[in-house]
């Protein structure tokens, strides 16, 4: 598919999820923002899976690129502020879109864990990410510090849910409040989604 045609397809699709009613953001200050909900989610999505080395790399082919599409394109920095701010919107579209490509031959969710280095473990300071990341171990890369992600995903390859802790959460706690948030939703936890197939 062409990236036009990818870009029309999902912008689609997202805005008419948008039209549902569900919890809205609380207004902010200051002028009115460059780009729609809408919008924002479309290029968050479409950075992430057209695979681009970077955020920085997608936003540097986007602005050569996508500029017809998408004439308001702010900076960079306005941009991951516009993410940031609609991070549950994003978040919800993903899961929405998972579900709805659900196969009824899945029969099982599998759960996964991976180290997310955020910076090097050695550096002296707290960094931008304080109370946030940790120092934990990784048998892939060692010491690191970062996030533990866990995923849940279908024999196909369908992430069904998500959710980050500090690199020093062992695998254990973690899925246990993901089983636990699954059973009774959380609105902090959004991510995990919900058991697909009931196993």
């Amino acid at each position: 598919m062409d990236t036009a045609t990818c870009l029309t397809t999902l912008y689609v699709m997202i805005d008419d999820f948008d039209q549902a009613p569900w919890p809205t953001e609380p207004p902010r200050p200051g002028p009115s923002t460059s780009l729609s909900r809408s919008e924002v989610v479309t290029l968050a999505l479409f950075g992430h899976w057209a695979c681009f080395p970077s955020e920085r790399a997608f936003y540097r082919s986007a602005q050569r690129h996508l500029r017809p599409a998408f004439p308001r394109l702010p900076t960079r920095a306005q941009f991951n502020r516009l993410q940031r701010q609609h991070r549950d919107a994003i978040v919800a579209f993903a899961l929405h879109l998972a579900h709805g490509l659900l196969s009824p031959n899945d029969a099982y969710e599998a759960l996964e864990s991976a180290a997310v280095p955020t910076r090097a473990a050695k550096r002296r300071g707290t960094g931008w990410l304080a109370g946030q990341a940790d120092i934990g171990w990784s048998n892939r890369l060692g010491w690191e510090e970062g996030f533990h992600l866990l995923v849940a995903a279908t024999p196909g390859g369908l992430i069904t849910g998500f959710g980050f802790a500090g690199a020093s959460t062992k695998d254990q706690p973690l899925a246990e409040t993901f089983f636990a948030t699954r059973k009774a939703p959380h609105p902090r936890l959004p991510s995990v989604g919900a058991s697909v197939c009931g196993v």
